[in-house]
């Protein structure tokens, strides 16, 4: 059975971050191991969520309890994501480069969460330079939305082929989503030879976690022994299903994440 490490937040009330990765892929049947670097009880956009950071000592801690069950010498992947302080960065870093000499297959997906259109940064700078500084060069795959990939690479991100053109920057895979082209909404995923978008309709609005979801699901496809291509349309496609399936518009339901790798016929999928 694959097994995933997952580096992010774990928010008990809504199905974001880490938390709702580790549901996903335990759906999925790969098993997920979370270490989560804030535990709220709900998502901040809603309010005042509860909870706190994880101090970068307990956080290093628990890295050290999975290692010590020898479980980075058995990791599939690993994805990363929320991280609170500059210190839990460099500790997920460290972390990372043990798993690749524990596990040298183990697929590292790095997702840069720092910030978004219309929003802009919402990250401390301190941890938006870790990241790109000490956790991007150890990504296999990075994983931005659209602004975090203009902010990483420098260039203007608009549509698929500057999401193209900013991806080969970067000097590895870059799975971005958030992509806009021609009335539609996808992700891009751009690697050396080869580049592909996946679209669909856009929603008047979509639970929060959509983002997490497809990153969650473009690892676990990989996992499971998928080719890029097909990972991303069978990612996008879970997100587009989610959105249509979600009971609300305010969080995502446990029920809305795929059980089954599918094709959605909401997604197109084009070769750039």
């Amino acid at each position: 059975m694959p097994r995933v490490l997952i580096l992010s937040s774990y928010v008990a009330a809504s199905r974001v971050g880490g938390g709702a990765q580790a549901l996903c892929l335990a759906r999925l049947g790969i098993e997920p191991i979370l270490v989560p670097t804030v535990i709220f009880g709900r998502h901040p956009g809603h309010g005042a969520p509860g909870g706190a950071a994880v101090e970068a000592e307990v956080f290093d801690a628990v890295l050290g309890g999975v290692e010590a069950q020898e479980d980075f010498a058995r990791l599939d992947g690993v994805i990363t994501g929320h991280f609170s302080s500059a210190e839990q960065v460099a500790i997920a870093a460290e972390a990372v480069a043990r798993v690749k000499a524990a596990s040298p297959a183990a697929r590292i997906v790095v997702d840069p969460i720092m910030g978004d259109a219309g929003r802009g940064l919402y990250v401390r700078a301190p941890v938006a330079e870790a990241l790109a500084a000490e956790l991007v060069p150890e990504a296999h795959i990075l994983a931005p939305n659209a602004w975090e990939l203009a902010r990483l690479s420098g260039q203007a991100v608009s549509d698929p082929a500057s999401a193209v053109a900013a991806a080969r920057t970067m000097g590895r895979a870059v799975l971005v989503s958030s992509v806009l082209a021609e009335g539609r909404i996808g992700a891009v995923y751009a690697a050396e030879g080869e580049a592909w978008f996946a679209s669909h309709a856009p929603s008047a609005s979509a639970p929060k976690g959509t983002g997490d979801l497809l990153t969650a699901v473009f690892t676990a496809a990989l996992a499971l022994g998928r080719a890029p291509a097909e990972a991303l349309e069978l990612a996008v496609g879970a997100a587009a299903e989610a959105v249509a399936d979600a009971l609300d518009y305010d969080e995502l339901p446990l029920t809305a994440l795929p059980t089954v790798l599918a094709p959605s016929p909401r997604v197109a999928l084009v070769r750039l």
